[in-house]
């Protein structure tokens, strides 16, 4: 073989990293499905269709953790709207889940019946097209990242950051809440997106196709996971590092942060919005309560609790935050929030760097 192959191969075969992308694929995609679908029911390996439900959630808030990590821990640009950008993603791929109810509503309409409940005679003109599942999923990216660009060109060209920038992304999803908990808007108000059938003619409801779904989303996190460390081990991503540390120094060394910044923003959006989607479904639901203020700033926690900068921390801390949620809002719903301001305090205080931070402290010491 030739020689200048031999580097190439050897960074691809002999890296860990490889081998963990196998290992992952290698549960999502055999592992999980053989002992959800395959393994009957009351077997100690079987995998219950409640432990999918979850695990798929968990994905989906993981890739929103590692869309945070991009903006946030390589790039110092703390968001506290990227539960709109979530909200949205749904909101776009929710239309076509609605469209595909059909006569099956409780109104037996070609209109969702929250339409037919306020006397609508059409669908509004930003309906259109929403029955295609094509064109869903270009939504799925095009509306959050649309809004993202447009956002940020402003508040970047106008040098606005630190604690102000995060404020103005707070006050943007709160005005969306607003707006999307108004019945006129045509987003089903208060109640939202509900009750959902089938996509592409296939019933939601199955096992085969939650299983689907979770399969679905894990592989995205991964292709997120894999796009991401390729950008932060790149010149793009070492400048996104450099503007973190000291943006005026980018600036005199001849670099642009606004285009650098408006990209990898633009970027976080989208993968928000794809993660909404595909949350969705699996939910079966869609509200303006995704855009709360609380969701964005718990967002935010998860990647401050797994570790900032390091990719794999924000989605552990994601899967830890969610669990623990799981748990509190079961046994102790009163305390959750208590324990999530608690969390938040440690981390910063205790543990700058996360869970990630703490792994190789641990690791250091008994090395």
């Amino acid at each position: 073989m030739h020689t200048r192959y031999q580097p190439l191969l050897l960074r691809l075969l002999g890296n860990s990293r490889w081998i963990g992308y196998v290992l992952a694929i290698s549960v999502l995609c055999i592992l999980v499905p053989v002992l959800n679908l395959v393994v009957p029911d009351g077997n100690v390996l079987h995998v219950s269709n409640y432990i999918v439900s979850i695990g798929g959630k968990i994905l989906c808030y993981a890739m929103v953790a590692l869309a945070m990590d991009l903006i946030w821990g390589y790039t110092g640009i703390l968001s506290l709207g990227h539960g709109l950008f979530f909200a949205l993603g749904g909101y776009a791929f929710g239309m076509y889940l609605m469209r595909q109810v059909g006569l099956d509503g409780v109104s037996h309409s070609n209109l969702p019946d929250f339409m037919v409940f306020l006397d609508w005679k059409a669908y509004p003109w930003y309906w259109s097209g929403s029955e295609h599942f094509l064109l869903a999923l270009l939504l799925v990216v095009l509306v959050p990242g649309t809004l993202a660009l447009v956002f940020g060109w402003f508040a970047f060209r106008s040098r606005i950051k630190g604690v102000y920038f995060s404020i103005i992304t707070q006050a943007m999803t709160y005005a969306f809440m607003l707006l999307f908990f108004r019945n006129e808007t045509g987003f089903g108000g208060n109640n939202g997106f509900t009750d959902f059938k089938r996509i592409l003619g296939i019933p939601i409801a199955t096992p085969e196709m939650r299983m689907t779904l979770f399969v679905l989303s894990g592989l995205t996190l991964l292709a997120m996971l894999w796009m991401s460390r390729c950008i932060v081990e790149s010149k793009f991503g070492r400048v996104l590092t450099a503007i973190r540390d000291a943006e005026s120094r980018v600036m005199f060394s001849g670099y642009n942060p606004l285009h650098y910044k408006l990209a990898i923003w633009t970027l976080s959006a989208m993968m928000c919005g794809i993660a909404g989607a595909l949350y969705v479904p699996q939910v079966g639901i869609i509200n303006p309560s995704e855009m709360s203020t609380a969701n964005s700033i718990e967002i935010a926690i998860w990647a401050a609790v797994g570790g900032r900068g390091t990719l794999i921390g924000p989605i552990l801390g994601a899967a830890f935050v969610t669990g623990a949620k799981s748990w509190f809002t079961a046994s102790f719903p009163e305390y959750w929030l208590y324990f999530l301001g608690l969390l938040f305090i440690i981390a910063t205080l205790y543990l700058p760097q996360g869970m990630m931070g703490l792994g190789k402290k641990i690791k250091g010491k008994y090395a």
